[in-house]
């Protein structure tokens, strides 16, 4: 099924209730807001969670379990047919980051399969799917994988 062949059901849509058009709209003076308060007030109403004053729920319950956004891996994608634009066969994080294919930072690049390999690249990424592999091999290529640099922090010498 396609989204463009899903049929019209007559009745399934909705005019949208006209607020503030006169009292023969049935919908005038308050605007279906009542009188007067906090919530009839334009820019008027609570975030989600208040509770008037008193602490939240969500504050008063203890954060529990593991997280593991700050320990992630997170890598930079390259499409095999973006290959066309660098110069030369050989491919690895400085010729794409010179070409602007990434931006030059601590990620990882992973090479992915999405287009056509004209030339035969050798190529040297951090990770790769299976089709940018079987993509640049076909075409007389080479993929290897290298490790990420572990980042290393040394503490700051201190001077006497």
């Amino acid at each position: 099924m396609n989204l463009d062949k899903i049929p019209t059901i007559k009745g399934a849509t909705h005019a949208t209730k006209r607020l503030g058009r006169g009292e023969g709209s049935g919908h005038g003076k308050t605007s279906g807001k009542g009188h007067k308060g906090q919530k009839a007030r334009s820019g008027g109403g609570i975030r989600i969670g208040f509770e008037g004053g008193q602490m939240p729920l969500y504050r008063k319950l203890p954060r529990r379990g593991f997280n593991n956004f700050n320990f992630r891996t997170s890598f930079q994608t390259v499409n095999v047919g973006e290959l066309s634009k660098l110069d030369g066969a050989e491919v690895d994080r400085d010729s794409l980051v010179k070409a602007g294919l990434i931006r030059d930072n601590d990620e990882g690049v992973k090479l992915l399969g999405d287009g056509e390999v004209k030339q035969a690249f050798t190529v040297t990424v951090n990770k790769a799917s299976a089709t940018a592999i079987s993509k640049i091999e076909a075409a007389g290529g080479q993929v290897t994988i290298a490790k990420i640099a572990e980042q290393v922090t040394e503490p700051a010498e201190q001077e006497a």
